[in-house]
């Protein structure tokens, strides 16, 4: 039998679940026939019954401890031999089928961080890597269900729980670093973080696959609140404290 392959959301809180539903309409619209399976804690909200009717998805299962970054507890429990996990504020702008036959030769395969040279993305957790090696984004991740990266992914959940960063791509990348995994760069198309880059682009550069972008959480200005975070972790820099170490010292 060939292997089975879809797409992965993984979604805690009424608002990424309702922009789980919208995302998996473009994958309906773009990729028809392409399983769709979403984990998230949809029973503590009104206005879902997807025991009845699992639409836009194909399958519907419950995250019974729901936290922020609960996708990295339940990637590794995907339904597919050969999953793309799409974070909930993306919305695909074309056939992406093609991009499973990438496993056929790689584990794994993702894009660099957009920002990835942002002081708060730049963070070291125990190794201090090369810049050429940056941050992975976390958010298109095209991944084989084979043991290797089943244990790769079950160690990302136990390190990036006991690190205690609220980003996940910090754990990501060391852990990327130090794995045998093959690994391929997915190309910036596959995960458009800015929509600068959709309309400067000529086609003969690149054509938008995945728009992958915050106001589809936040709506139209997300970049105050952007904005606001942002000074928020400058100010607390500027005092002396790390805003990551703070945040777990505040969990305890």
């Amino acid at each position: 039998m060939p292997p089975t392959q879809g797409i992965l959301y993984i979604a805690t809180g009424e608002k990424y679940i309702r922009a789980a539903i919208r995302s998996a309409n473009s994958v309906l619209k773009h990729c028809p026939g392409l399983s769709v399976h979403l984990f998230a804690d949809w029973y503590n909200y009104k206005g879902f019954d997807f025991d009845k009717n699992p639409y836009p998805f194909t399958s519907v299962e419950k995250i019974l401890d729901p936290h922020r970054r609960s996708k990295v507890d339940y990637m590794s429990c995907t339904p597919f031999d050969r999953t793309l996990y799409l974070d909930t504020d993306t919305t695909l702008n074309a056939d992406i089928r093609e991009m499973f036959s990438l496993l056929d030769r790689f584990d794994i395969a993702l894009n660099h961080a957009h920002q990835r040279y942002d002081r708060f993305r730049t963070d070291i957790w125990r190794i201090d890597l090369p810049k050429a090696f940056p941050q992975y984004n976390g958010g298109v991740i095209l991944y084989r269900k084979n043991p290797k990266v089943i244990l790769f992914l079950e160690e990302w959940r136990s390190f990036f729980k006991a690190a205690g960063f609220p980003q996940d791509q910090i754990t990501l990348r060391e852990l990327l670093w130090l794995s045998d995994l093959r690994i391929a760069t997915l190309p910036p198309e596959y995960n458009v973080r800015f929509l600068k880059y959709h309309f400067l682009w000529s086609r003969s550069e690149a054509q938008t696959k995945t728009f992958h972008l915050q106001m589809f959480h936040d709506g139209p200005f997300w970049f105050i609140k952007n904005w606001s975070k942002y000074l928020g972790r400058t100010i607390l820099l500027g005092l002396g404290f790390n805003p990551g170490k703070l945040k777990k010292l505040i969990r305890k």
